[in-house]
């Protein structure tokens, strides 16, 4: 049975994406302004989705948090994916000794809970920034693809058109790039996805337990961290509106993610079947 394209989450999806990168274009006012004067104001026709405790812009603070959020989520997928390639790949293509060194350590990380270990290469790098942030969650994120590119590497491995390009003299990032990513790619796009909503579920954690972004810096993870005080103020908006964005979002990753991999599955199974 064809699984059907989730068209719903890849329009809203798009919808959030498109708006946190234009939010200039958006917001109505400057999301770091601080207005003291209308603290914990419910939502209204000026604050439209009402004001945090320090007074600032919940609506304008979406759209401006909401591109750091998703920068960090592509950032880090972007590195978790290029590490993950580059090991499954070489543990896929050396000796079975090395093979077996690569997959140990990368069993020993995988091992280690990935909040501790976040938490732990934060703490090695100091000071929480965007780009610190997306290379700490970055460097967590890895090792399950490795494994999945190291399978599809050994099976690519004995086919003719790699021995092929092996035996013209192609050398390891040749036949990597031109044999070997496109056909194995298609098999870890949907973790590649999977992997920008871990990134974003990671920096909203580290940011509510108070190791992520600071609060100043504006993002649907550091504007949770203010649930505390929301709770106490009964300030329902500050922790619903940035949560709904949050759960929309993770939801179409998901969605979109779990497409992927239906469509990979098929295809393997298709390339089994003409076998």
């Amino acid at each position: 049975m064809k699984k059907k394209v989730p068209v719903l989450s890849l329009l809203v999806l798009t919808g959030i994406v498109i708006s946190c990168l234009a939010c200039g274009l958006i917001m109505t006012k400057d999301p770091l302004y601080m207005d003291l004067a209308h603290c914990n104001e419910a939502p209204g026709k000026e604050f439209l989705f009402g004001t945090d405790t320090m007074g600032r812009d919940i609506f304008s603070m979406i759209w401006y948090g909401g591109r750091i959020s998703l920068t960090i989520g592509f950032l880090a997928t972007l590195l978790s994916t290029a590490l993950a390639v580059l090991v499954g790949s070489v543990s896929g293509c050396a000796p079975a000794r090395m093979d077996g060194i690569l997959m140990r350590l990368t069993e020993l990380i995988l091992s280690v809970p990935g909040l501790l270990l976040t938490v732990f290469l934060q703490a090695v790098f100091g000071g929480a920034n965007v780009y610190s942030l997306s290379v700490v969650i970055g460097l967590t994120g890895w090792m399950s693809m490795a494994k999945v590119v190291r399978t599809e590497v050994l099976q690519l491995n004995h086919t003719d058109y790699v021995l092929a390009a092996k035996c013209l003299g192609g050398g390891f990032f040749h036949v990597l790039f031109r044999h070997l990513a496109p056909n194995f790619f298609p098999s870890v796009l949907f973790m590649a996805v999977m992997n920008v909503r871990n990134a974003i579920v990671a920096e909203s954690t580290l940011s509510f337990l108070g190791l992520g972004l600071p609060v100043e810096v504006v993002s649907w993870g550091s504007m949770l961290s203010l649930s505390e005080n929301a709770l106490l103020t009964r300030a329902w908006w500050i922790i619903l509106v940035p949560g709904l964005f949050l759960t929309a979002t993770l939801l179409c990753l998901t969605n979109l993610g779990n497409y992927m991999r239906g469509s990979a599955n098929k295809r393997h199974s298709n390339l089994g079947c003409r076998e």
